[in-house]
């Protein structure tokens, strides 16, 4: 019997992606994690909250964020639910802009957390408590 594997079949037989879906089932932080861990994701949705909702405001923001990885990035961000895309009528060339859903609004305040705790913990300041 000759079976062909698709692109698909042989991901979702890979062992990364038999791992991924252990971690996933055992803690619902390694979901969360990967949603948020893509290069830039956490900066994008951060800059998105300050007001630069447009690409070019975005970009204009993070100036060593190559057009591409924001394209990727923010499409990734979408399937997420963490932004939605809004086209702005009657504007030449056609705008659009980014908004942040309740679920990309509830990451602020863990982003900032987590920011809070890179900055108390960067390398070379480990604090002991004996």
């Amino acid at each position: 019997m000759l079976v062909i594997y698709t692109t698909d079949m042989r991901k979702e037989a890979s062992t990364n992606a038999i791992n991924e879906k252990f971690l996933f089932q055992t803690c619902e932080l390694n979901s969360a994690l990967n949603v948020i861990s893509g290069r830039w994701k956490a900066q994008i949705i951060y800059s998105i909250s300050l007001g630069n909702n447009r690409f070019n405001l975005i970009r204009k923001e993070l100036p060593n964020l190559s057009e591409q990885v924001l394209g990727r990035q923010l499409k990734e961000l979408e399937t997420h639910a963490i932004i939605v895309k809004r086209i702005l009528p009657d504007t030449v060339p056609t705008g659009i802009e980014y908004i942040l859903t309740s679920k990309g609004l509830a990451l602020i305040p863990i982003l900032s957390s987590l920011c809070d705790w890179g900055k108390t913990y960067e390398e070379g300041k480990e604090i002991y408590h004996l």
